[in-house]
């Protein structure tokens, strides 16, 4: 089957251009266009697949379209079979349908029946010439006559009442239409386009008699011819299957632009979480996101990137009407969405089995309540049929079962022709609430052992009592407690593994190609969320991710063959690739799969590994001998590599670079080894105090640039990275140091934009922009307070705050020009930011 890419790469990047006009239309001519050409035209069907998407194309936000023909309207309306919503133009524009019609005046009805008259005398005894007698005009059809008989009949024509005072010819293939009004296609686009305010339009054609339609072409329009021969039109295209192609890719790019216009701001969706398993929810209830059999599988419903036709579960108000307001329940990761007089509450069941995503959806209220189920496993990637059966609805031909337990709803199943959907009608009552039960992983329907009062009490309790031994800070404590709610739903229990963040491909800068997947365990990420728990006073994430890192290291030869990130199940990744049949969020492509950045060299990752050990081991008061083993292995591989150039945290996609930061941790890791074996009496080789120096010498040496008085992002140029801010965070050198305190001032004016820290300003081999980083301006905060600055660390912090969504989450990124969110959402990198600063801020 033939797709978008079968069109010429100039003309795809057309379409694109003219696809995001703000009102669009979308006109073509119909034989040879729509509909192949045929001997006997009475036979001229259009494609389906173009049929298709003009009446999808017309049912999308401001955009029409229309097709332009030569032929009579009611003929055109009656063999063409197109659905109402595209508007007929028939004769070339002298017959438009309903809005447009043009009435005859008596001189111009006389002129029309002098013509027919005359007509028939010139095509009499000629075989295969016809006539086609329409309102305002007349065709002589010469195709399936003889050559030069045809021939003849047209020079006829042509000599004859073409001359005629008050009658306009237009030639096409074979034919030749005289009417009585004056009129052609070129004329009719431009009416169409004057009634609907169009900013751009597209035609597509194949006859003669659309040149006129593309000599009115200009600016932002696009032209199409469909076959040989010269044309004014810009583009060239084989047949009618081209057409169908370019018509199905319009709408496909035109669908995805006027979508991403009303893509829900990334910072107001809430995340739904147990041990294993993370979701997204829209402001008004909808399952945007949820993978299975875990965080970093496939996505069953991928709405937030593909938008309805990826996958949703959406419950509203049946008389719609915008949700009120969206809470957790304190200290739960329990969602409440609500309406007036409805409330859609949702939780994802802890201490299930492994193999299991339990959703449970609870609507309660007054008012009834539209329900759609659309599962799309594999990205949509696999056709889904729905079963409707006792207790409620069966997802067939998976390779993962799916169920809806839903006893008493009564659903509706449709289908688009590849995938089914649920719909219905449920009206829940004060006492009888509708429950909802998405069961992944299992063929299950029956009745659950528990009821749902008791499943909902058991679920708050899992949260609750964790946060009930938490140690929070003074200083922002309810947004510091659901940030370490967030860290700790990224958590999976059974491996110890923890999620980066709980999306894939949320853009860094919208409508660009900096989109990546970040549920994945990089080794860095992990040890820092973890280590911001130990300090709230939660040790067994911690703990667990040391056991999952161990089991990580049992299958290499050393430390210096760790990847930057695995599975959460602690095996390698597989390539990484790109999902084509999703648009992206708010059009914002590619969406990406896999992480190359897990061939890259990072020498930091050491660094968050020990502090995370020395961080335990005070907490617990020892430290384990297969930890100390651990931090051994790993400063002796710092021993062996420190001075190689890497690609730093960042993960640039660009060459290695001996990189401030990644030396900078090369020292961390030393020296926190040192202070680990000096605290608990281990053994401490004897180079290590030597290379501790000598790493500091290296960076203070090499790391500080006199050019722009500071420590720039490596040893080859003077661009800056907020990363070398841990020259003086990591106590490197002291930071009372003035090279410090010069650095935290040329950062700050470089990188910080308003309520945001860039992470660098360079050109790092990618295309396009992205927004300021929120753990950067954590950095930023934390060396405002080292160097004497509370007012400004107070400050900037403020902002942060202020940037989280209603329900206190926080995506990767923030634009502060476009003032939105940007990235994966949420972030841990960005939640712990807010967890430290808090506490710093509690502490100064």
């Amino acid at each position: 089957m033939l797709t978008a890419e079968a069109l010429p790469a100039e003309l795809r990047r057309a379409i694109v251009q003219i696809a995001r006009t703000p009102r669009l239309l979308v006109a073509c001519d119909y034989d040879g266009t729509l509909a192949p050409i045929t001997l006997n035209p009475d036979e001229a069907r259009p494609l389906p697949e173009s049929v298709g998407a003009l009446r999808s194309l017309a049912g999308l936000h401001e955009t029409t379209t229309a097709v332009i023909s030569g032929r009579a309207l009611r003929d055109l309306a009656t063999l063409s079979r197109l659905p109402a919503e595209v508007n007929l133009v028939g004769s070339h524009g002298s017959e438009f349908d309903i809005g447009f019609i043009h009435a005859l005046d008596e001189k111009a009805r006389e002129l029309h029946r002098r013509l027919e008259s005359e007509l028939e005398q010139l095509v009499l005894d000629v075989p295969g010439v016809s006539l086609e007698v329409k309102p305002a005009s007349i065709a002589v059809h010469v195709r399936r006559a003889e050559h030069e008989a045809g021939r003849r009949v047209l020079a006829a024509v042509h000599s004859g009442p073409s001359t005629w005072e008050g009658v306009s010819t237009t030639d096409g293939k074979e034919v030749v239409e005289l009417a009585v009004v004056q009129t052609d296609k070129g004329r009719a686009l431009d009416i169409l386009r004057h009634q609907v305010g169009a900013t751009a339009a597209i035609f597509l054609g194949d006859d003669v008699t659309d040149e006129k339609a593309f000599a009115r072409l200009s600016g932002p329009d696009l032209g199409i011819k469909v076959g040989d021969g010269e044309t004014l039109a810009a583009f060239r295209v084989p047949d009618t299957v081209d057409v169908a192609l370019v018509l199905g890719f319009l709408l496909e790019e035109r669908r995805n632009w006027l979508y991403g216009e009303s893509a829900p701001p990334i910072e107001r969706l809430s995340m739904l979480a147990n041990e294993r398993s993370v979701a997204l929810l829209t402001p008004d209830a909808k399952l945007t996101w949820l993978c299975h059999p875990g965080p970093d599988a496939p996505a069953v419903f991928a709405d937030l990137l593909g938008g309805e036709g990826a996958g949703h579960f959406s419950i509203k108000p049946h008389r719609n009407g915008l949700p009120l307001g969206q809470r957790y329940l304190p200290n739960t990761m329990t969602v409440e969405t609500r309406w007036s007089r409805l409330l859609v509450t949702d939780y994802l069941e802890p201490e299930s089995a492994p193999h299991r995503t339990d959703l449970v959806r609870v609507i309660s209220g007054e008012a009834a309540a539209s329900v759609k189920f659309a599962p799309r496993p594999e990205f949509g990637g696999v056709p889904v049929k729905l079963e409707v059966v006792e207790g409620g609805v069966r997802v067939l031909g998976t390779s993962e079962p799916f169920v809806l337990y839903s006893p008493g709803v009564e659903w509706t199943i449709t289908s688009d022709g590849l995938h089914d959907t649920a719909s219905a009608l449920v009206q829940p009552t004060p006492t009888q609430p509708v429950v909802l039960e998405l069961r992944c992983g299992t063929t299950d329907l029956g009745p659950h052992e528990l009821s749902e009062v008791e499943r909902r009490d058991r679920a708050g309790r899992y949260w609750s009592e964790w946060t009930s031994k938490l140690q929070l800070p003074k200083v922002q404590t309810d947004l510091v407690l659901r940030s370490a709610l967030t860290l700790r739903g990224l958590v999976n229990t059974d491996t110890g593994g923890v999620l980066a963040a709980a999306t894939s491909s949320l853009p860094e800068e919208i409508g660009g190609v900096r989109n990546w997947d970040y549920r994945y365990c990089w080794i860095r990420d992990a040890a820092m969320t973890v280590r911001e728990l130990v300090h709230l006073g939660s040790l067994e994430e911690a703990e667990g991710y040391l056991r999952w890192l161990h089991g990580v290291l049992a299958t290499l030869a050393g430390p210096e063959r760790l990847h930057p990130l695995y599975t959460l199940a602690g095996s390698v990744i597989g390539a990484e690739a790109v999902i084509e049949s999703l648009p992206g969020y708010a059009g914002s492509r590619p969406v990406r799969v896999g992480n190359l950045a897990n061939h890259q060299v990072q020498l930091d990752v050491f660094g968050p590994v020990v502090e995370l050990v020395q961080t335990l081991a005070a907490a617990r008061h020892e430290l384990r001998d297969e930890d100390w083993q651990m931090v051994r292995a790993m400063a002796e591989a710092v021993t062996r590599r420190w001075n190689e150039p890497d690609h730093g945290i960042w993960e640039e996609r660009h060459v290695p670079r001996h990189r401030v930061y990644s030396r900078v941790m090369c020292w961390v890791t030393i020296d926190r080894a040192i202070k680990l074996g000096e605290q608990y009496g281990r053994e401490i080789p004897g180079n290590w105090h030597g290379l501790r120096e000598e790493i500091k010498h290296d960076v203070l040496t090499h790391g500080w640039n006199d050019e722009v008085q500071a420590f720039t992002t490596a040893y080859d140029g003077t661009d800056l990275d907020a990363a070398s801010l841990f020259v003086g965070l990591t106590g490197l050198i002291d930071p009372a140091d003035e090279r410090f305190q010069q650095t935290v001032t040329a950062i700050e004016a470089e990188l910080r934009s308003g309520s945001t820290v860039y992470r660098y300003r360079r050109d790092d081999g990618l295309p396009g922009g992205e927004g300021g980083f929120h753990i950067c301006a954590a950095w930023l905060i934390e060396a405002y307070l080292l160097t004497g600055r509370r007012t400004e660390a107070q400050e900037l912090f403020d902002q942060i705050v202020a940037a989280a969504g209603p329900t206190g989450l926080l995506p990767e990124q923030y634009d502060p020009i476009a003032e939105r969110s940007l990235g994966n959402h949420p972030q841990a990198y960005s939640h712990i930011g807010l967890i430290r600063c808090a506490n710093l801020l509690a502490a100064s």
